[in-house]
């Protein structure tokens, strides 16, 4: 008897380009990058070298285009770039010949993202910025092979549609992980590039900068399918409008905040000082630049981050000068403390409020760390990087809650005596801690912050950047003051207020700052874009597995039958 025999069809998405017709025999077996592979003997074998080549040089476009969107932060601050940035990868990962392929360039292309985005992290991680950065590039991997799946071939208007609330979805839930502390952190989100665009900072006042990335990705997969998938340019034009639209409405229909009052903050930035005695010359000159302000009425007076070698606690008389430089200029002053606890084990960077009555009481250690920079991550296994580059040489010790400080009493009775919320360097970059704060009645938010290790980078402007996405999620005013450069001050609108002090400047800089007790829709709903991420992801997972979005044409997935011998057979006939 004759047993018929049942022809496999390959997975439309897997080792068959989108628009590449079903494989016609020829014995010949796809290799992993979906092409076809030669015979193992004649002159096929000659063809492994070029087509080898085609790859590396695949890959090696694939990091430049990832790299690309870093020239729409500062310090090249070109932020409309962050609209077309990721065109280029998006047009290369939908050509991908395989869905293995197109999940190679997202890869590759995240490495090239990371590497871009943090290379002046380079002093203090050197070599091992390579692997962390190939670590944190699987993140793009799925997102690839989904940007194939959506916009390879000649994609529907469904397909065209889905895409374009798909792939910025994919996106942000790459932000999202990659925003755990332990991996490094909100840096480099890319919405945090708008920081300066009105437009940008009302949809960062709704949805937080979140929502601002989910419109620039939107944005750019709209541009893809305008340039690239004729028929589906009607589609991106309409993804192009929206976007516009969208934005107009909530620049339109959101107003700024409403203004209460005003409080007058002096910024404080001592400069660089190096050399062994630079600790102590630094925190004199601080002491300088602070008695200036004498006559100036300010209602604060914020230091930066470690300006303090030594916890006042501890030590009356460093306490004694700080209450009396307090009592000086008639202000309280929130200086920052990197040093061991005066009452517990381990080393804590501290914001410490003192008053012209001496130290408050009032103090936040800082909660989320820097890995590498304040802390190494499995020191048992990991301890010996601090051999190399600038790693902690000793693991800060971490706070346990948000602090939010009371300023001493003025004497004034019609004015409410103004509470802050301390944020120290790195923990800027994080929502969720601005918008805690602000919930626990925060009228300003303070960031003390030192990026004197990276000074000559992008690294400083990027952090006071940071500042204005802070300000215009939660509605509050936000001082940004460094050791060394760059010190900003934001409004509750977000915009900034004044110019800034940059990274060649000791100075001292006075601020009358807008305050406001308005809710914004961030502070009150939180990361809502984020849900609806999850759920755009969820949903186009749930309909390609159930065939809803297969591309006209393509054979359902059959089952592999099996001859006598075990062996696969043809199609029956």
């Amino acid at each position: 008897m004759r047993i018929p025999f049942v022809h496999r069809e390959r997975d439309q998405d897997g080792d068959r380009s989108p628009d590449q017709p079903p494989d016609q025999g020829g014995g010949r077996t796809p290799d992993q990058d979906g092409a076809d592979r030669p015979p193992e003997h004649g002159p096929g074998r000659a063809a492994r070298g070029p087509a080898r080549r085609r790859a590396l040089g695949r890959s090696l476009l694939a990091l430049v285009c990832g790299a690309l969107p870093a020239l729409a932060f500062p310090a090249p601050g070109l932020w409309w770039w962050a609209y077309l940035a990721l065109v280029p990868w998006l047009l290369l990962i939908r050509t991908a010949p395989s869905a293995r392929r197109a999940a190679l360039d997202g890869w590759v292309g995240g490495i090239g993202f990371v590497l871009a985005v943090h290379h002046w992290l380079l002093p203090s991680l050197h070599v091992f910025l390579l692997p962390i950065a190939a670590l944190l590039g699987l993140l793009w991997l799925p997102w690839g092979w989904l940007v194939r799946f959506l916009l390879g071939g000649a994609p529907s208007a469904l397909r065209a549609g889905v895409a374009l609330l798909a792939v910025p979805s994919g996106w942000l839930l790459i932000e999202l992980v990659r925003s755990w502390e332990g991996l490094g952190g909100p840096w480099g989100l890319l919405g945090a590039s708008q920081w300066e665009v009105p437009a940008a900072l009302r949809l960062a006042s709704v949805g937080g900068v979140w929502l601002v990335t989910l419109l620039v990705v939107a944005a750019n997969t709209a541009v893809t399918l305008l340039v690239a998938t004729p028929g589906a340019r009607t589609v991106g034009v309409a993804g192009i409008a929206a976007c516009a639209l969208v934005a107009g409405t909530v620049a339109w229909g959101v107003g700024a905040p409403g203004v209460n009052g005003t409080v007058r903050v002096a910024l404080v930035q001592p400069g660089v000082f190096d050399g062994p005695d630079g600790a102590e010359r630094r925190f004199d000159r601080a002491e300088e630049l602070t008695r200036s302000l004498v006559g100036q009425h300010v209602d604060l007076v914020v230091w930066g981050e470690s300006g303090v070698g030594a916890d006042p606690a501890g030590l009356p008389d460093l306490a004694a000068r700080l209450t009396a430089l307090s009592r000086t200029v008639d202000a309280p002053l929130l200086v920052n403390v990197d040093a061991r606890r005066a009452d517990r084990p381990g080393i804590f960077k501290s914001a410490v409020l003192v008053g012209p009555e001496g130290l408050t009481g009032e103090r936040y250690d800082k909660m989320r760390l820097v890995p590498f920079g304040e802390y190494v991550p499995a020191r048992g296994v990991l301890g010996w990087v601090t051999s190399f580059g600038k790693a902690a040489d000793e693991d800060r010790r971490r706070g346990t809650a948000p602090v939010v400080m009371t300023l001493p009493d003025t004497g004034d009775a019609t004015a409410p005596a103004l509470r802050i919320g301390p944020l120290i360097c790195f923990e800027s970059a994080f929502p969720d801690m601005s918008r805690h704060l602000v919930r626990d009645g925060a009228g300003l938010l303070v960031v003390q912050s030192s990026t004197s290790t990276f000074q000559e980078s992008w690294a400083p402007a990027q952090h006071a950047s940071l500042a204005a996405l802070r300000a215009a999620e939660t509605g509050r005013p936000v001082v940004h003051a460094t050791l060394t450069g760059v010190s900003a001050a934001y409004g509750p609108d977000g915009r900034r207020i004044g110019p800034v002090l940059g990274t060649d400047a000791s100075a001292v800089a006075v601020r009358e700052l807008p305050l406001s007790s308005s809710t914004t829709g961030y502070v009150r709903w939180g990361d809502w874009p984020l849900y609806g991420a999850l759920a755009v992801v969820g949903a186009v997972c749930a309909a390609e597995g159930a065939g809803a979005l297969r591309r006209p044409g393509s054979a359902p997935r059959v089952r592999r039958a099996h001859t006598a011998r075990g062996s696969a057979g043809r199609r029956a006939r």
